[in-house]
C-alpha cells in the first residue's frame, strides 16, 4: 500500500514525475484499487487516468449502499461486482476492461504475470518505433486566442512544424484548442492536456513542441502532465541556430542567445537547492547548487558580450575597408527560406549552404559581384552579403546575441528584400521583415522588394503582388528567371543609395 486517496482515480491519480517508473515501453509498477457506489463499468475518465499514469491495472470495485454496521462508524457496503482494467499497446483501443467479476474471480487474477506479458508488448512496440526513426518523434501543440486569426494560426503552426523538421524531429500529430487567452498554469485547458498525454502514449512521441513561448512554471506543469519533455518555439529556434552555426563567430552568439535565455528559467527544488537566509522557508546549509550554477552562467554571459563586443568591432573595422575602397555594399535580407542564398550563389558563382530549410543560412557571407551597366557597358562591382533569415517572432534573446551580424544590414548602401510568393503567408512575412528592420538601432537603407520563387506562383497571386507592389522585381533564382532585369536594377538602387545629396545654393 502506498497511497490512499479520497475521490475518483482521475481526482487523485499521481503526477507523472512522482511514479516509479514512467516510460513508453513500461507500466508504472502500480496497481489502483477503487470503489464506487454506482453499479456500472470504469467511465471514460477513469480510465483516461489508468492510461496516462499507465498503470499495471485497474480494479473498480462496485459497492452495495448498505452492509455490516460498524460500532462508532457508518455503514459498509458489499461488494456486488468488480472490473479489471488495463492499457493495451493497440493505439486504436488504448485499453481493455474485463465483463463483471466477482471478488472471488478478482482475486485469482495473476497481475504480476498480466503486467510482465503487457511490457514485454509494449516494448516491443517500442523497439520498432526506435528502428523506424532515430530522431526525436515530435507532438506539436497550438493555441488559437481570440486575437489570432484562422489563417495566420494554421499558418504559424505550419511554420512550427517546418521548424521542427528543420530541426531534424518528424511531426507525427499536431494538437490544436480554441480559446479566448491562455491558461496561466498550462497554457492549454486541463481536458486538451489529458488528450496530449494520452496522444503522447498513443504515437510514441518523446517530445512535445508548443507554438507559442512558455513561462518556467507553465513549462514544468506540462511536462508534469504530460510525461515528456516540452520545449517552446523560442527554444526550437535555438536549437536550430546551434545546429547551423558553422563558424566561431556563429557559435558564440548562439551561446550567447541560449545562455540569456536559460538564466531564467533555472529552478530546482530540494537540500541540493536549499539556500543560506532568513525567515521561514528561506534557511539551508549554505550556498545553494542553483545559485552556483546561476552565478557561473552570468560569468559565461558577461565573457561572451565581451568577445560579441569584439566581434562588432571587427566587422567595423571590415566595413570601414571596403568604405575606404568605395565598393558599395547591399545586404540580403528576407524571411527565412525565401531563396537568399540560392540567389546570392547564382549571382555570384559563390558555394554558400543552400536548402529547402528554414534557416539554412546563419553566418553571413559576402561575395563581390560585378555587373556590366546596359548603358554605359562598364563593369560596375560592389558586395553582396547573405544574412540569416528572419521570421516572425524573433526570439529577443536571439536579436541581441546576433546584434553584430545583424550590423550587416543596418551597416549596407542598400538592402535587397528577398520574399518567398509561393508561400501563402507572403504579405504577413513582408509586414514581419520590415518590422524587424524597424528596429534596427540604425535605419537601414533603401530596400528593393524582389519576389522569388514566380515559378511556383499561380496567375492571381502574381497580378496581386504586381499591383501592390509595382516598382518590384520578379524572379525565380533556381531557374535564372529575371536575373538580367535584377543586375540592372541593383545598379541603379546603388546609384540612388551613393549618391550624395545635393547641397542648395545660397
Amino acid at each position: 500500500m502506498i497511497r490512499v486517496g479520497v475521490g475518483t482515480p482521475r481526482q487523485t491519480q499521481i503526477p507523472l514525475m512522482e511514479l516509479p517508473r514512467y516510460g513508453a515501453e513500461r507500466l508504472c509498477g502500480i496497481r489502483c484499487v477503487a470503489t464506487q457506489l454506482k453499479v456500472e463499468a470504469p467511465s471514460h475518465s477513469v480510465l483516461t487516468a489508468m492510461a496516462i499514469q499507465r498503470l499495471d491495472a485497474l480494479v473498480l470495485l462496485t459497492l452495495s449502499g448498505s452492509g455490516f454496521q460498524r460500532r462508532g462508524g457508518g455503514a459498509t457496503g458489499y461488494v456486488r461486482e468488480a472490473y479489471v482494467a488495463h492499457v493495451v499497446p493497440d493505439p486504436e483501443q488504448r485499453w481493455t476492461v474485463s465483463a463483471p467479476l466477482s471478488l472471488e474471480d478478482v482475486s485469482q487474477q495473476d497481475f504480476l504475470a498480466l503486467a510482465e506479458g503487457l511490457e514485454a508488448e509494449f516494448r516491443h512496440v517500442f523497439v520498432a518505433q526506435q528502428v523506424d526513426s532515430d530522431h526525436d518523434r515530435v507532438l506539436v501543440v497550438g493555441l488559437m486566442t481570440d486575437q489570432t486569426s484562422e489563417t495566420a494560426f494554421q499558418n504559424g503552426l505550419l511554420e512550427v512544424s517546418r521548424l521542427v523538421e528543420t530541426a531534424g524531429g518528424d511531426v507525427l500529430q499536431t494538437v490544436q484548442q480554441k480559446r479566448s487567452r491562455p491558461h496561466p498554469q498550462t497554457v492549454l485547458g486541463a481536458g486538451k492536456v489529458e488528450e496530449i498525454a494520452l496522444a503522447v502514449q498513443t504515437v510514441g512521441a518523446n517530445l512535445v513542441v508548443c507554438d507559442r513561448n512558455l513561462t518556467p512554471a507553465q513549462r514544468r506543469n506540462l511536462e508534469k502532465r504530460i510525461g515528456v519533455r516540452v520545449i517552446d518555439r523560442t527554444e526550437l529556434i535555438l536549437d536550430i541556430f546551434a545546429q547551423r552555426a558553422k563558424t566561431g563567430a556563429g557559435k558564440l552568439q548562439v551561446e550567447l542567445a541560449q545562455l540569456e535565455y536559460q538564466l531564467p528559467r533555472l529552478t530546482g527544488r530540494g537540500q541540493a537547492m536549499s539556500r543560506l537566509g532568513g525567515g521561514i522557508g528561506t534557511r539551508g546549509p549554505g550556498e545553494t547548487k542553483l545559485e552556483t550554477e546561476r552565478r557561473a552562467i552570468q560569468k559565461r554571459i558577461s565573457r561572451l558580450q565581451q568577445q560579441v563586443d569584439q566581434l562588432q568591432a571587427h566587422r567595423a573595422r571590415l566595413r570601414q575597408q571596403r568604405q575606404r575602397q568605395t565598393v558599395p555594399s547591399v545586404a540580403v535580407v528576407g524571411y527565412t527560406n525565401a531563396g537568399k542564398s540560392t540567389l546570392l550563389n547564382i549571382l555570384t558563382d559563390a558555394e554558400v549552404y543552400a536548402a529547402d530549410q528554414l534557416f539554412a543560412t546563419l553566418d553571413p557571407t559576402t561575395r563581390r559581384l560585378t555587373v556590366a551597366d546596359a548603358e554605359t557597358h562598364q563593369p560596375r562591382s560592389f558586395v553582396l552579403t547573405d544574412t540569416v533569415g528572419f521570421i516572425q517572432d524573433l526570439p529577443p534573446a536571439l536579436l541581441d546575441a546576433f546584434r553584430a551580424t545583424l550590423e550587416e544590414v543596418t551597416e549596407a548602401d542598400a538592402l535587397l528584400h528577398v520574399v518567398d510568393l509561393s508561400h501563402p503567408a507572403w504579405q504577413e512575412h513582408i509586414r514581419s521583415v520590415m518590422g524587424l528592420l524597424a528596429q534596427m538601432p540604425l535605419t537601414p537603407g533603401p530596400i528593393l522588394l524582389v519576389f522569388n520563387k514566380l515559378d511556383q506562383v499561380d496567375s492571381d497571386t502574381l497580378a496581386l503582388a504586381q499591383d501592390e507592389y509595382p516598382q518590384a522585381v520578379f524572379i525565380a533564382a533556381a531557374h535564372r528567371l529575371g536575373l538580367e532585369t535584377l543586375r540592372q536594377k541593383l545598379l541603379q538602387l546603388i546609384d540612388y543609395a551613393v549618391a550624395e545629396p545635393q547641397v542648395p545654393s545660397q
